[in-house]
């Protein structure tokens, strides 16, 4: 569950309180070194295999969040069974990973670290990578990611990059030294389907973070790539898979009340709707783990539960979520092409634009959302002669444009 806490509603008629989650309160609360390492209070973590790296990690990864309570949802997370981190230089979340390898060492050797950085070329991944290390306090990194491939590239130049000789050497040089186990990149450009496609290819990247949503129709363009990489042994992790969901214009409990009747399945199961898209997520065995900023207890305790208690979901129940999930006006697409852009007749970068807004109004990441707006160019920004009707026929979940890109001024600038 990543979605924005300020929205949360008391669902813990949902949960199985317990032993397990009781041990983890304590680990949390109590600050002392010996419980903030002690194993989980029931069996251990689901682990699902990182592509043919070799190594499993957890279903679930904790992705940064900003603010004084992240320090404490760090040693929350690891209490609660939680052994993949994630974060990155524009995060500004390092430091708290630095403070808590220093005040539990024994910690660092005991989690999968992913971070991340945002190189012009191949080859300035190796000093990026010394920084990112001396920031986390740290000799070393699980995965090394190349951080939102596309953003701050052109297509030709984002498939060059990973398809590049340069890169693989780039790759290799940085294995062979041991500061970082495995090397990748993270996406969300609406172009990222020809992006993990020339990575398939290539042969040259380990681990793969892709915006995503479990609904992607066999023959679409993402789901042939995420089949291409799948095959190709590159590890894949799922990201901005939640954000934006469930906040229509009813009030939130009543919208998840709503989206529990639509699927019997989650009545049945004792699941939460964003448990329930955790379980569809996962019901993709090529997803290896979630990334979810989970941003209080709440929704670690959630979704540490919706881990545990994995079980795949039919397409039936998976077209029922979809539906249910569609009915109550995203904020953000998962998975966005472009084809929106395109149908409006405009060159505003429409999903971007919405996924920032989520950010800011959902997520409450003003900060990170204004920094990136600001990155777009002018006519990138510029939506006033779109279509927005034909963008939302288009659009893979039909986004309501016309609602949306109003709260821009408001929310980013």
């Amino acid at each position: 569950m990543d979605h924005d806490s300020t929205q949360s509603t008391d669902r813990r008629q949902f949960l199985q309180a317990g032993a397990f989650a009781s041990a983890a309160v304590v680990g949390a609360a109590s600050g002392t070194r010996s419980q903030e390492v002690a194993p989980p209070a029931e069996a251990a973590f689901p682990r699902r295999p990182l592509g043919k790296t070799g190594v499993e990690v957890t279903m679930l990864n904790q992705g940064a969040i900003r603010g004084p309570s992240y320090d404490r949802l760090l040693r929350f997370a690891f209490a609660s069974g939680i052994r993949m981190f994630d974060t990155a230089r524009v995060y500004g979340t390092e430091g708290n990973l630095r403070r808590w390898f220093e005040q539990a060492p024994e910690v660092r050797k005991q989690i999968f670290l992913v971070t991340k950085d945002t190189p012009r070329t191949p080859k300035d991944l190796i000093e990026q990578l010394d920084r990112r290390l001396e920031a986390l306090g740290t000799d070393f990194i699980d995965l090394f990611f190349i951080h939102g491939l596309g953003d701050d590239h052109s297509l030709d130049d984002a498939i060059n990059m990973v398809s590049s000789q340069e890169f693989k050497e780039t790759a290799e040089t940085i294995r062979k030294s041991g500061k970082a186990r495995f090397v990748g990149f993270s996406t969300h450009h609406k172009d990222r389907p020809q992006i993990l496609q020339a990575a398939a290819k290539a042969g040259h990247v380990d681990a793969i973070m892709l915006q995503y949503r479990p609904w992607l129709d066999k023959d679409a363009p993402l789901n042939r790539a995420i089949d291409a990489c799948w095959e190709q042994g590159i590890g894949l992790i799922s990201m901005k898979q939640i954000a934006g969901q469930f906040f229509g214009d009813a009030p939130q409990g009543n919208i998840l009340d709503d989206v529990v009747e639509r699927v019997p399945t989650l009545k049945e199961r004792n699941l939460t709707p964003f448990q329930g898209l955790l379980h569809a997520i996962w019901s993709d065995e090529r997803i290896s783990s979630v990334c979810c900023s989970m941003r209080n207890t709440e929704q670690i305790r959630e979704n540490v539960d919706a881990a545990q208690r994995f079980e795949p979901l039919e397409t039936a129940d998976l077209n029922r979520l979809r539906d249910a999930t569609l009915a109550h006006g995203p904020t953000l697409c998962a998975n966005c092409d472009g084809r929106c852009s395109l149908a409006a007749g405009t060159r505003a970068a429409l999903g971007d634009l919405t996924r920032f807004l989520t950010y800011s109004r959902n997520l409450g990441d003003r900060t990170e959302a204004r920094r990136q707006y600001a990155r777009l160019s002018a006519e990138a920004r510029d939506w006033s002669h779109a279509d927005l009707s034909a963008a939302q026929a288009a659009c893979p979940e039909h986004l309501d444009f016309a609602r949306l890109l109003p709260e821009i001024d408001r929310h980013l600038t």
